[in-house]
């Protein structure tokens, strides 16, 4: 097994772990929603700080459910991961165009 192969089982080994040890071990267990995001928790604590606290503006668009709202958030995530793909992709190619470039000899002009 190569160096690079051991280091990416590794990597998804490590990401398994996240992904399963926080059920494994209960964390959230006795909570009504025990892995909500940080906005939903953001939201209760205001709300017990200062009851009658009201937000300074509504969203522009409210999604009918959870999945959905899910949904466009991993769609989100995705087109913003597909941008930063191409960036850095375009970036590499640029970088090895111009080394293939200044390894190339200078064509010569014959008189």
């Amino acid at each position: 097994m190569s160096k690079n192969a051991k280091i990416n089982t590794l990597l998804l080994l490590l990401v398994a772990a996240l992904a399963v040890l926080p059920i494994a071990l209960g964390l959230g267990e006795g909570k009504e929603e025990p892995f909500t995001g940080a906005d939903a928790q953001a939201e209760a604590a205001i709300t017990e700080l200062k009851p009658d606290y009201e937000p300074w503006f509504s969203p522009l668009y409210e999604p009918p459910s959870g999945e959905v709202e899910s949904a466009l958030f991993a769609l989100q995530a995705a087109l913003g991961a597909g941008v930063l793909a191409y960036y850095f992709g375009v970036r590499k190619g640029r970088r090895q165009g111009a080394a293939a470039a200044a390894a190339a000899p200078a064509a010569a002009p014959e008189a």
